[in-house]
């Protein structure tokens, strides 16, 4: 990737769907520390969870060059590491019991 032209402002914006998709995984993922922080903190860990499922989701479809930065190591690995944290953090939420007041 070559740096573009002095005289040309840099990009703001991603350069491939899965930058898109990164985006929103974030965007998701902030969604539910904001609300573990304000609410109940089982649906802020499910939020996170799904974030990173639809990450794993789009992993596996994305292309190696269309993924952008939910590429990290080889697909599998991505897919499996994001597949099971978003489990866990789902499952996380459905199983650790109410602690008393």
């Amino acid at each position: 990737m070559s740096a573009p032209p002095p005289d040309e402002p840099p990009r703001r914006y991603p350069q491939t769907f899965g930058g898109v998709v990164y985006l929103g995984v974030v965007s998701m993922a902030a969604v539910g520390m904001t609300i573990i922080v304000v609410g109940p903190w089982r649906t802020g860990v499910a939020w996170i969870g799904v974030a990173l499922l639809v990450a794993a989701l789009a992993r596996s479809i994305l292309s190696e060059r269309g993924a952008g930065m939910l590429r990290v190591r080889r697909r599998w690995s991505d897919v499996v590491t994001l597949l099971i944290a978003g489990a866990a953090l789902i499952l996380l939420a459905v199983i650790v019991p109410d602690q008393p007041a």
